[in-house]
This record gives structure tokens, sequence and C-alpha cells, in this order.
């Protein structure tokens, strides 16, 4: 696995993960048995990249017992979201019981604390404990602030939500990540459903087949993943068929021009 991310690649070598906000949030033996079974066919299909965070509930703790015993497998990335520093110690203390001590990307949860909360993760990145730092927001209004934490040198990841609906990153924050290597991990691919809620037909898919496009939500990610200052999407599901659909995204060929200008058209039109 090649992430720049973890500083391992300045390649673009873009990847389908798995969000956990809502889907991980479970409780119940038949909903635990699926989030299993949600894991276990992620990595079947090479998804090794789970996102959580302690405001997603059980997420955290459920993602913890689903990679257990096969913790190596899978890179973890979780937030802190705290307003004081003890808050946010009890949370990061929480998160490395649940991945055997290891989270490979930590990140600051909407820039809640910031400076206190990157000062104390730095330290757990010192003991080995934490291998990447990184920041999220997800409105455009925190964007300016953002850019800020990102120019300190003291980041290497953002997450940020793209799609075709969605792009105020395009003005200032791909660009900056893009100047200063800091990878970008991408939220929000699908609107947060709301690009969902109208399927374009698969007559108007069908000029996206050459590049192994059959659905929808496979456009849209690959639509993200086709920007060249983007690593990674993290679409959320419970559904083990759509886990499989939504990892075969995360392969080449990627979209030109031509091709993103085409989801972005049947994105406004289904909307």
């Amino acid at each position: 696995m090649e992430y720049r991310i973890l500083g391992r690649s300045q390649l673009h070598v873009p990847v389908i993960g798995m969000g956990t906000w809502r889907t991980f949030d479970v409780r119940g033996e038949s909903a635990l048995k699926n989030a299993h079974a949600v894991v276990n066919n992620a990595l079947a299909h090479e998804v090794t990249f789970f996102d959580s965070s302690p405001m997603y509930g059980a997420s955290e703790h459920v993602l913890g017992e689903t990679l257990r015993g096969r913790r190596r497998d899978a890179l973890v990335a979780t937030k802190v979201w705290a307003r004081t520093r003890s808050e946010g110690q009890a949370q990061i203390k929480y998160a490395l019981a649940c991945f055997e001590n290891l989270v490979d990307v930590y990140q600051i949860h909407n820039l809640e604390n910031w400076l206190e909360h990157l000062a104390l993760l730095e330290g757990y990145q010192a003991s080995g404990h934490v291998r990447a730092i990184g920041a999220t927001h997800y409105s455009a209004s925190a964007f300016k602030e953002l850019r800020t934490v990102m120019r300190t040198g003291r980041i290497s990841v953002i997450q940020i939500p793209y799609n075709p609906l969605q792009r105020e990153v395009e003005t200032e924050i791909l660009p900056l990540a893009a100047d200063l290597g800091i990878g970008v991990i991408v939220m929000r691919p699908f609107g947060e459903g709301s690009l969902m809620r109208r399927i374009p037909s698969a007559q108007d898919l069908k000029p996206l087949e050459g590049f192994g496009v059959t659905t929808w939500s496979q456009a849209l990610l690959k639509w993200a993943l086709s920007d060249m200052r983007c690593q990674i999407a993290i679409p959320a599901t419970k559904n083990i068929q759509h886990g499989s659909e939504n990892a075969a995204a995360g392969t080449p060929p990627w979209f030109g021009q031509e091709e993103r200008a085409l989801v972005a058209r049947l994105a406004t039109r289904s909307n």
C-alpha cells in the first residue's frame, strides 16, 4: 500500500476507503455481525483504509472489534473532537485502546481547539502511537482557518468534502495541498446521499463503461479520485454489494476532463 498521507509516496495512487459515520454506530448481535461482514468484504477487495470519529457514537469500538486479530491488515483513521485538552486526551486514550495502540491517521475534527490538540497529537506521534496527523472540516466558511493549519507544516493530511456539487475546495484548498505535499481524504463523495436520490440511467453512464464504471456511485467516486490532488475517498455503506461496487471505482483508468464534465452535468441534472 502506498499512501502519500503516510509520507511513503508522491505518486497519484488513489484508493477507495470506507467511512463509518452512521453505518458503524450499531448495537445488537445482528448489526455487529453485518459490520464484520462489511469489513471482511472490504479487505477482500483491498479496501484497507477505515475512517472513524468519537462523534460517530459506537463506531470506533465497532470498527476496532471488526479488526481484532488483523489490525495490521488495515489503516485506521480517527479524530479528536473536544473543547479541552483533557477531553481530547480521554478520546485519544479510548481510540488507542480500540485500535491496539496505533492510529495511522489522527485528525483534528472540524478544527476544534486545533492548536492545543495538534501539540497533544505530536506527542503521540513521537511515541509511535500515531503515524500521521491531519485536520478536517466540512464547511467552506472554515477553509480560511484550514489553510492556516495547513501552512504550519505540522500536518500531512486534510479531509474535506468534494463532489460534483460541492467544489469549493478547488479554489484554494486543493491547490495548497498540492503545493505543500499534503494528502487529501475526500469525505461526502455522494453529498451525504443527496446525489443518490435520482440515479442517472444506464444509457447516461454508457460513455463511462470504458473506465470500468457501471453504477452512479462508481462514477461519483471516480470523479473525485480522478483529481490528481486527491488520494482517498471514503464512502460509507452497510451493504456488502455496494461495498464491492465502490471498491471497483478505485482502479484506473481515470477520468479526463470530458468524463468529469459529464459526471458533473449528470449530477446537476439529478438534483
